[in-house]
């Protein structure tokens, strides 16, 4: 209330006025300068280490704001490390694959090569025997009243005539070739022997191929008289 004011007014002033009695005017005003330089310091302190907490709360989100780029970093350079990772196992991967394909393949150039030979050596012989086959020709058209004509696939084709009394110039054919294993293969006979399987059998053993033919027109001739 007002009246509490005056009344601690007058005591404030009763107070200062018994106190300048005792100490004096000079004392008082030491005493209020050393106190406002008190504060003035305090004050330069406060403000002082005020700047310095703020410095101090920068410095903390700089390092922090440095700790999450660092984390972030270290996160991009796992993976990073490994996706590299993976790519050095594909590479690795293709490159075994690129090896056993290259291995493959000239695996597959050796196999190629030798089956070539070999069909190179069987035609080579194929056409040698076929040779030996149409030298052998006169002889026979002499001594068997046969032709030989040479058709297609490399074929020989057999053609017996003056086997049928009754009617001389009718012919009895069979066509021989060589097969893959180099034998010698009947692929046809007109008109059709029973003994014509166990003929060829026997020249694949023998190697006798006059023996062949000559056994073949006999079963002709007997062919003819039944």
């Amino acid at each position: 209330t007002e009246d509490e004011i005056i009344v601690f007014e007058r005591e404030m002033k009763e107070f200062w006025t018994k106190l300048k009695s005792i100490y004096g005017t000079e004392q008082i005003n030491q005493t209020l300068a050393l106190r406002d330089s008190c504060k003035e310091s305090i004050k330069a302190l406060s403000e002082k280490w005020s700047k310095k907490l703020k410095e101090g709360d920068l410095m903390i989100d700089k390092i922090q704001e440095y700790s999450n780029e660092i984390l972030q970093q270290s996160q991009r350079v796992s993976e990073n490390q490994e996706h590299f990772t993976e790519i050095k196992t594909n590479l690795n991967q293709e490159e075994e694959q690129k090896k056993n394909l290259t291995d493959s393949i000239q695996e597959l150039k050796e196999e190629l090569m030798k089956k070539k030979e070999i069909i190179s050596s069987k035609n080579k012989a194929t056409k040698e025997r076929v040779e030996r086959l149409c030298k052998s020709r006169v002889l026979f058209e002499e001594q068997l009243g046969l032709e030989i004509r040479r058709i297609h696939n490399e074929q020989l084709q057999f053609i017996f005539r003056h086997i049928d009394h009754k009617d001389p110039d009718k012919p009895y054919v069979f066509t021989l070739s060589i097969n893959e294993q180099g034998d010698y293969e009947v692929t046809s006979c007109t008109p059709p022997l029973d003994c014509i399987a166990e003929f060829q059998l026997k020249v694949r053993e023998t190697n006798n191929f006059s023996a062949f033919v000559a056994n073949i027109r006999k079963a002709f001739t007997a062919l003819s008289y039944k």
